[in-house]
């Protein structure tokens, strides 16, 4: 553990995921391939592998508020990561933590990240719409970030979103609610592939890429809202931020082990190279 020796540290508040390609599994990889030390509270169960979300069951808000506390109070992180909440008691329990932990001051110098899972990728609701009023209302002023897909933000904004323009257009409309968020668009949906930025001031700025040709593309979210954190737990400005946690996950697509009969999981530990193979020990007879 010597690579953590006086790492920061940084808390997932996310659902747990089997396959191992998303929730709580892919924000500590990440973490640790980052440099940061990660703890995680989880949110829900799921029942899901590459090929799709079968079924889900969350922990109750009072289960979930006992865990962040009693985990916060022994160790308590830099900047945290929330994903999937499943149901608006969830939420609220996730609000109640944040507007008491890091209010004021902390609140805004601490990142918060949310990553809003509201649909899996195959498009099963993982949240219900009539919860929508608990986040805009209960979490979003509580946090700091958000990272919507093209299909989350026209959710939040109640706007299409099916090109850049109207991204950028309902961008704006969720930042009339929530002025002091930074809003990160990721642009998956986009040819090429672009994320946008909307800062609190509202200037906006894109971040081109290139699509990587992989089916193994499960967690991605996750995994950029994750390295988003870690980058802003380390100090980077919000646009050498965003460019980082690009970086990272594009390698890790690129990276990714074919695995699963659906879409695999990226390489979210290739920063720390492959395994080195163990040497074999012969016994003395």
């Amino acid at each position: 553990m010597d690579e953590f020796a006086g790492a920061r540290v940084a808390l997932s508040i996310a659902g747990f995921d089997p396959s191992s390609g998303a929730g709580v599994t892919a924000d500590l990889k990440t973490f640790a391939s980052n440099g940061i030390f990660g703890i995680s509270a989880i949110t829900n169960l799921t029942v899901q592998s590459t090929v799709g979300v079968e079924g889900f069951e969350p922990v109750s808000g009072p289960f979930l508020a006992r865990t962040l506390e009693y985990l916060c109070s022994d160790l308590p992180p830099a900047g945290i990561k929330i994903g999937m909440l499943g149901t608006p008691d969830v939420a609220s329990a996730v609000a109640r933590f944040l507007q008491a932990r890091h209010s004021g001051e902390s609140k805004s110098l601490m990142p918060i990240v949310l990553d809003p899972v509201l649909k899996s990728s195959t498009g099963r609701e993982l949240y219900p719409a009539y919860g929508l009023e608990t986040l805009h209302q209960r979490l979003l002023p509580q946090i700091n970030w958000i990272t919507p897909n093209w299909s989350e933000l026209g959710i939040l904004a109640q706007a299409p979103v099916t090109s850049l323009s109207q991204a950028e257009s309902a961008a704006a409309l969720l930042a009339r609610r929530h002025p002091h968020l930074h809003i990160v668009v990721t642009g998956g949906d986009a040819e090429p592939p672009t994320d946008l930025l909307r800062m609190p001031g509202g200037e906006l700025h894109r971040f081109p890429g290139k699509r990587v040709k992989t089916r193994s593309t499960h967690g991605t979210g996750c995994a950029f809202s994750s390295a988003l954190l870690c980058r802003l737990i380390q100090g980077d400005t919000p646009i050498a931020a965003i460019r980082a946690a690009k970086s990272f996950v594009a390698e890790a697509l690129r990276q990714a082990p074919a695995l699963g009969h659906g879409h695999g999981p990226l390489d979210l530990l290739w920063p720390l190279g492959k395994p080195k193979k163990a040497k074999s020990i012969s016994k003395k007879r």
